[in-house]
């Protein structure tokens, strides 16, 4: 069994008149250490899917486990990095990387758990920020921050929710290689599974990559292997062909599940034109 394993995954939501269903026999494998991106159009159910593997939402159908016991809430070994930052704005840069590393070593002593904040920080490149409050720093030092955040705390685990979708284009690859250098300077490789829906930024940072095939309900398609190596760049990349490759593939099966995707709804939009018009035969 993988590491992180997700088997026959379920989930739907109630809205009135009935209920939205979300996602539909979704099963995942991820093996201790890889970084896995899984990439899909905005509103697929991407974040849906992470919140079932990270335990913050439990499933209609199927289970999740971790080196093979089932998750039933969020773990003390993983960590979360949120699109919006979700930084305590009354905290420094500091103290809010303390206080992840105090909720998962709590048996180190605070001095201690400054040191690794601090050590961690100055990895991401922040070492002349750590006294200032989120409201002192741009869009992509607060990430930075985040991100340091989710490190410090030495977890076995990261899930990353739409990272960098909120940093301008330059911000968003500085702070991509940040990731990147960090990730590679741990101690044991963290398992990583990201939700995206840029291609590029796929194949710049995983091992594999997973579509959302678009619902409702969603589904997973076909796993695509990035065999690149590493270190990698956005510039290299638009120079690759293993990598024009990768991005024609994942592009081509994102574009024929649209497609049949609006196939569906035209065909049930039809269906229901012509239950209205029968109906109304009826009554006349």
């Amino acid at each position: 069994m993988a590491f992180l394993q997700a088997s026959g995954l379920g989930k739907s939501f109630a809205r009135p008149g009935g209920f939205r269903h979300v996602l539909r026999d979704v099963s995942l494998a991820v093996e201790r250490g890889e970084f896995v991106s899984i990439v899909g159009a905005m509103g697929s159910g991407k974040s849906t899917l992470l919140s079932l593997l990270a335990g913050l939402t439990t499933a209609d159908a199927g289970e999740v486990r971790v080196d093979g016991l089932p998750v039933t809430g969020v773990r003390q070994d993983a960590a979360y990095v949120f699109q919006n930052y979700s930084l305590l704005p009354w905290f420094t840069a500091l103290e809010n990387v303390r206080l992840a590393v105090a909720a998962a070593c709590p048996s180190l002593s605070r001095d201690e758990q400054k040191a690794r904040a601090r050590h961690t920080l100055e990895q991401m490149g922040l070492g002349n920020a750590i006294h200032r409050r989120p409201s002192q720093l741009s869009g992509g030092m607060r990430q930075r921050v985040a991100i340091a955040r989710a490190f410090a705390a030495s977890p076995q685990l990261l899930f990353m929710d739409e990272p960098f979708g909120a940093l301008d284009a330059l911000t968003r690859e500085t702070v991509q290689q940040d990731l990147v250098r960090l990730c590679s300077s741990t101690e044991r490789p963290v398992t990583t599974v990201m939700i995206t829906n840029s291609v590029e930024e796929a194949i710049l940072l995983s091992d594999r990559i997973v579509p959302m095939l678009p619902g409702p309900p969603a589904t997973l398609g076909a796993t695509i292997p990035v065999l690149l190596p590493r270190p990698r760049s956005l510039a290299q990349l638009a120079r690759d062909e293993e990598a024009t490759q990768v991005r024609a593939h994942v592009v081509a099966m994102l574009t024929a599940a649209l497609g049949g995707r609006r196939r569906r709804l035209r065909q049930a939009g039809n269906a229901a034109t012509t239950a209205v018009a029968l109906a109304a035969e009826e009554g006349s």
